[in-house]
């Protein structure tokens, strides 16, 4: 399985309407084929920073989900809100296997 773990970190007075846009793209993003899983983490340290934790079937199947239509809205939308850029950071699922 193909995962990654994307770090953000937004501006506080934007923190609601990124969760908001987020839950769009999450929703959306757990309808597509290759999807296994798309969590959205909050930190209880700092309520700015998030994890959004994806997983997908394939290299491929990440990929393809950075063209559709509601990655790309969600993309544009965020990205002013943003403290700075997000960080994706890859791993290799182990378990559980498909």
């Amino acid at each position: 399985m193909h995962v990654t773990l994307v770090h953000v970190e937004v501006y506080p007075a934007h923190r609601a309407e990124f969760i908001a846009a987020t839950r769009l793209n999450q929703e959306a993003s757990l309808q597509e084929p290759g999807n296994r899983r798309f969590d959205v983490l909050q930190s209880p340290d700092n309520p700015d920073h998030f994890i959004l934790y994806e997983a997908y079937v394939s290299a491929e199947a990440a990929a393809a989900h950075k063209q559709t239509t509601h990655y790309l809205t969600w993309r544009d939308t965020v990205a002013s809100w943003m403290a700075k850029p997000r960080q994706g950071v890859l791993y290799e699922g182990l378990f559980p296997k498909e």
